[in-house]
């Protein structure tokens, strides 16, 4: 087997079990609000931990970058990141709690600019795009995290067996894939971040991100919520297993969509989908048309961030793995708002009227798309 076949494995297995460690944390946050009898805005001021302690590594990851090759962060980070998840399946205070979030989010940060700057330079070796299905794998990983959470809320099983279970396991196969990680692939030039005015591509680039996390993180920490809530399904997770499923679906053929419309009219169409997919769930609350909207909305979803990842590679300012930290900082702005977000305006007007910031969200990658492909044929 080619070497870049088996690190194409090895990358691959790490975006999946990333996916899958994501999910079942996520998917578990209705558990979480029962458990410590949270209501919305509590939740949403406990969600706030995740972008916060995000925010707190954009230093930390920067200067991991600009020293070192992104092999041994990803295995260290992915330690942490499987320690953090059993954490929080034996918290049992709201400090706990949100010292377990906080290590989780911060070693996710460092995990996914190691992995993803992996990918833009695997992708050197291939001729055709590879990186959407990377993303794809991480969605796969998340669509297979749901569907065992959803079997674990059936069976009635603890949240801390669930995360200490999915925690091992994860952890065992990231230690035999570290054996064919990429080596050596600093950049050795575009590694300082740059203070003053911002480049504008990488501006919009971060634009295009930051709804797209307002939409992706929103729809991660809410769907289950909604099911349970608003569309009053015991078994919440079917929400979030649909959005998931269609996402894990739509982000395989995500390259080929690409190649076949271009980069512009992909953004388009999410941007539709998107809209589309939020107005059913909230207009028609019941359990098959939400199911559908939220599908919808999955594959809307699905092309943004492995697209814009790939136009952050093209950058003439930064390289890769700098590019990628930076539009990653404007992603986790907008999960900062996001998810609290939508838990104040629920609180205050009903968690319904909440999803309508997803549709805002979606609609904004129009414009946004439209300046920044005018901004690049003029700089090309």
């Amino acid at each position: 087997m080619d070497l870049k076949i088996k690190q194409r494995i090895s990358l691959s297995t790490y975006f999946f079990l990333t996916g899958l460690c994501f999910a079942t944390w996520a998917s578990r946050i209705p558990t979480i609000k029962t458990f410590f009898n949270f209501n919305e805005a509590e939740l949403g001021t406990i969600l706030l931990a995740m972008p916060i302690s995000s925010m707190i590594g954009l230093p930390i990851s920067g200067w991991i970058i600009s020293k070192f090759n992104s092999r041994k962060p990803i295995i260290i980070s992915f330690l942490f990141f499987s320690f953090s998840l059993i954490l929080i399946g034996y918290a049992t205070t709201p400090l706990v709690l949100i010292g377990a979030i906080c290590l989780f989010s911060f070693a996710m940060r460092i995990l996914n600019i190691a992995i993803n700057t992996q990918s833009i330079t695997l992708q050197k070796q291939f001729k055709k795009k590879i990186v959407s299905s990377f993303h794809g794998l991480w969605s796969t990983g998340g669509l297979i995290g749901v569907g065992f959470s959803t079997l674990m809320v059936k069976m009635n099983i603890s949240i801390s067996n669930h995360l200490l279970s999915i925690s091992l396991f994860s952890l065992i196969s990231a230690l035999i894939a570290f054996l064919y990680l990429i080596k050596g692939d600093k950049s050795i030039s575009g590694n300082k971040l740059i203070l003053g005015k911002p480049d504008t591509f990488i501006l919009y680039l971060g634009l295009l991100v930051f709804f797209a996390a307002l939409c992706e993180g929103g729809m991660f920490d809410w769907s289950g919520v909604y099911f349970k809530e608003v569309i009053n399904e015991e078994i919440f997770t079917y929400g979030y297993l649909s959005f998931m499923t269609c996402m894990a679906l739509s982000r395989f053929f995500s390259d080929k969509l690409m190649d076949t419309i271009g980069m512009q009219k992909t953004y388009v169409l999410s941007a539709i989908l998107i809209a589309l997919g939020i107005s059913t769930a909230v207009f028609f609350p019941s359990f098959w048309p939400a199911l559908f909207g939220f599908c919808l909305v999955g594959i809307g979803t699905a092309p943004i961030f492995p697209m814009t990842l790939i136009l952050a590679g093209t950058s003439k300012k930064y390289s890769p793995g700098m590019a990628i930290s930076i539009i990653s900082t404007y992603a986790i702005v907008g999960m900062l708002i996001g998810p609290p977000l939508i838990g104040y305006l629920a609180h205050a007007f009903g968690l319904k009227q909440a999803f309508f910031v997803f549709i805002f969200a979606g609609l904004s990658f129009i414009p946004i798309s439209k300046l920044l492909f005018i901004y690049k044929r003029k700089t090309s």
